[in-house]
This record gives C-alpha cells, sequence and structure tokens, in this order.
C-alpha cells in the first residue's frame, strides 16, 4: 500500500492553495477544527459519507455530503479525520482529488483544557488519542493496530430490535459470553501493538450481571487500556458498582431510544455524580443489513461490498475467537453460516503463529467469506455500488419473538 496521505500538514496548509476541507464528522471534529485555528490553517467546509451528519454546522462550518465535494470544492486539499485514512484517500482519489493530509501533527500538541468542546474534556481527550494512534498506524504498517475492540458479553438484550445490525433478534436462548473473556483479551493484547479503545458491548451488556467484573477486569490488565460501555439506558447502574470504576479510564456511550430508554436520565444523573465520562447519542435512523442469506456474489462485487462497509473494521470478541465485525461473528454463533477458519482467528487455540493469524484478519483488504451471506453495510445505501438491503430504516422498532433464519446443516 502506498500512503498518499500527508504527516507534515501545518507547514503545507498555511501555504496559499486550494480550499481546506476535513473529511469525517468524527467525535473529536471539535478539536481538530480547533486546533487548525491555532495553527493558522483555516477551514472552509467539512464533509461525511453518512447522511445523517450532513447539512448540519459545526462550529460555523457547513456538512456536506463527500459526494458533493466536487460541486462545493471542485480543488481541495483534505484533511482525513476518519481513523481508515486509506480507505477515505481512494474514495477521493478515485473523485479526482490527490491532495491529502492526515491530522496527526496538528493533534498531537493539542491541548484540550484550552477549548470548550460539545463532550467533556476527558472523553474528548480519550478519542484524540484514539484518532492518534490510528493514523500513526497508517504511517507504520508493520505495526497491528486495532482501532477499537468490541467485547461481546451476552446476547441477552432489554429491547426487541427487529433490524439489530448485531443480529440478536435471531437468538432463541440469548446467553451470557463472558466465559474466559478476559483470558482471551490477554492472549490478543499479548499479540498486537495497540488496541486504541474495548467496547463492552451485548445485546444489552448491562443484563451480564458480571459486566462490572469485567470492565474492572480488562481495567487491570492495563491501566492505559481506554473503555466504553455502549448501553441502551434501560437499565440504571447502582452507586457501587460506579464507585468501583473511578480512577479507570471507563467511559459509557449511550444510545437514546427515546421512551424504550426507560432509565436513560437516572443512568445519565449517576454517571455525572460519579464524574464518569459519558456520551449519550439519539440513535437516528439504521442502514438495513441484519438479513442472513447467501447471495452467490462473485469476488469482485464481495471486495466491492467490502470495500464500502462501514463495519469492517468493528473487530469483535464473541466466545473466544476475534472477527473483523458483528455480522460474522453472531452468524457464526448462530450457526446460520458455515463455519470457516478464514472468518476467524480463535484466540483461545494454543499456536504459535497468533500474532500472524490477527495480523492477517487485520490487514484484510478483499474480503471474507462470510461476507457473502450480508446484505452489507454501506455509510450511504443510496450511493453504495454492491448492497442488498433496504436503505436507511427507522430504528429501534420492537418485534415480539426471535425473528426465523435458516440455520446451516452440520
Amino acid at each position: 500500500m502506498i500512503n498518499k496521505a500527508k504527516y507534515n500538514c501545518i507547514k503545507e496548509l498555511n501555504k496559499k492553495g486550494a480550499p481546506v476541507v476535513i473529511v469525517a464528522v468524527t467525535q473529536e471534529i471539535e478539536a481538530i477544527i480547533n486546533a487548525c485555528n491555532e495553527n493558522g490553517i483555516k477551514v472552509e467546509g467539512l464533509s461525511d459519507n453518512e447522511t445523517r451528519k450532513v447539512n448540519k454546522k459545526i462550529k460555523g462550518l457547513d456538512v456536506i455530503h463527500t459526494t458533493s465535494l466536487p460541486k462545493k470544492f471542485p480543488k481541495a486539499r483534505l484533511i482525513i479525520a476518519y481513523h481508515n485514512i486509506q480507505e477515505i484517500v481512494d474514495q477521493l482519489t478515485s473523485m479526482g482529488y490527490e491532495d491529502f493530509y492526515s491530522p496527526l501533527e496538528i493533534l498531537k500538541n493539542y491541548d484540550v483544557s484550552k477549548h470548550e468542546h460539545n463532550l467533556s474534556q476527558s472523553y474528548i481527550k480519550n478519542k484524540i488519542l484514539i484518532s492518534v494512534k490510528s493514523h500513526e498506524a497508517y504511517f507504520d504498517e508493520s505495526l497491528v493496530h486495532l482501532r477499537s475492540l468490541d467485547i461481546v458479553i451476552t446476547t441477552k438484550c432489554s429491547m426487541k430490535c427487529e433490524s439489530c445490525a448485531n443480529l440478536m433478534q435471531y437468538y432463541t436462548s440469548p446467553q451470557n459470553t463472558d466465559d474466559k473473556i478476559l483470558t482471551a483479551v490477554d492472549n490478543l493484547n499479548k499479540n498486537v501493538d495497540e488496541i486504541s479503545e474495548f467496547r463492552i458491548i451485548g445485546g444489552e451488556p448491562l443484563v451480564n450481571k458480571n459486566w462490572h467484573k469485567i470492565v474492572n477486569g480488562v481495567a487491570e490488565q492495563d491501566s492505559n487500556h481506554k473503555i466504553f460501555v455502549y448501553t441502551n439506558g434501560t437499565i440504571p447502574v447502582k452507586d457501587d458498582i460506579l464507585k468501583s470504576f473511578h480512577g479507570k479510564n471507563i467511559n459509557f456511550y449511550i444510545t437514546d431510544y427515546g421512551k424504550l430508554s426507560l432509565n436513560i436520565d437516572k443512568l445519565e444523573q449517576s454517571l455525572k455524580s460519579h464524574k464518569i465520562n459519558y456520551y449519550r447519542r439519539p440513535v437516528g435512523n439504521w442502514v438495513d443489513c441484519s438479513s442472513i442469506r447467501k447471495h452467490n456474489r462473485s469476488p469482485k462485487d464481495n471486495a466491492i461490498m467490502f470495500k464500502e462497509c462501514c463495519a469492517k473494521q468493528f473487530y469483535t470478541l464473541l466466545s473466544g475467537k476475534l472477527y473483523t465485525c458483528p455480522f460474522i461473528s453472531n452468524a457464526y454463533e448462530l450457526k446460520a453460516i458455515p463455519n470457516n477458519p478464514m472468518d476467524y482467528v480463535d484466540l483461545l487455540e494454543n499456536n504459535e503463529n497468533l500474532r500472524g493469524k490477527i495480523k492477517r484478519l487485520v490487514k484484510m483488504e478483499k474480503f471474507f467469506p462470510g461476507c457473502d451471506y450480508c446484505d452489507g453495510r454501506p455509510y450511504d445505501p443510496t450511493t453504495a455500488k454492491v448492497y442488498d438491503g433496504k436503505g436507511l430504516i427507522v430504528a429501534g422498532k420492537q418485534t415480539q419473538s426471535p425473528m426465523p433464519f435458516k440455520k446451516i446443516e452440520t
């Protein structure tokens, strides 16, 4: 892979030239804009591939859809805020752009305390550190880097969303999956260079009565671990549990499903009182991607679908195995797709080449066998070249009973 994005951006972007545009509205976008201003870089626009993020203003700058960039900015110098720089560079190169920069140089010296942000200082600081690690990995291909690891601790959920992208709606006998999780996490840590953030998920992770023990276990393996607990706001958290998180880098990511999130306000107040970082986000719409069916696509089409997928680096740990995404991991757990060792790495298996297997999975640029059972999960279904779902759908629609699916005969 030839790295097309440049590291040194301050001197270059201070020169006269095409307008400067930041691509990808990440949670640390305000910090990147501030850092540009501090360094005399005039930003003239923002863009993103997700429809739900466009037609808004952030710090007075318009957010436009990336496909509309050529209309407003035929020529531009582009700062790539997204963690997967190469993916965005490839997209923008196909649109005729050729001047790309990483925000790594300006973020390394950014002082969060000197600025105001919509999110807490410590939460933004974590997101900046995660961004920095991701961009460092772009410039050093020898690194085996996972921007995030989704640790599935249960397939039980307090909601019954019929279009859950993580396939919880198909489980007829959901279970807690915390057996040997800490052993698997430890084995993974020993065989990669960096995991920027650990995301505790389900189902609804707080359904698992041992959830806080797992969170503390991951935190105690390394004090530098940045941990995010993903919850739907249906379950409050006891004070003694939150007290056990004091002094650890534990954050909450709360998806607000409106009336369905019965205890979200109570949870938010508890987190505030214990000074624990959190981000509360309205659910918005989902991209329909929850059907499980074999498509028999050509290798070329599967490769295109994989390239367009927004979840292909949502590395997922489930039942001791590391997968590249939540779809394949849960489809395999459900026995809805054939067992293919190319789809995962068994972290509990005694293997001298564990690092090599993990690196193969992390560095995959084509597709996995399990991809052929997925409809696709593009950033924007209206512009996707290979996608078989229904497009954007209303999130959180409930089902009364598990959804049917076809199991693979074994």
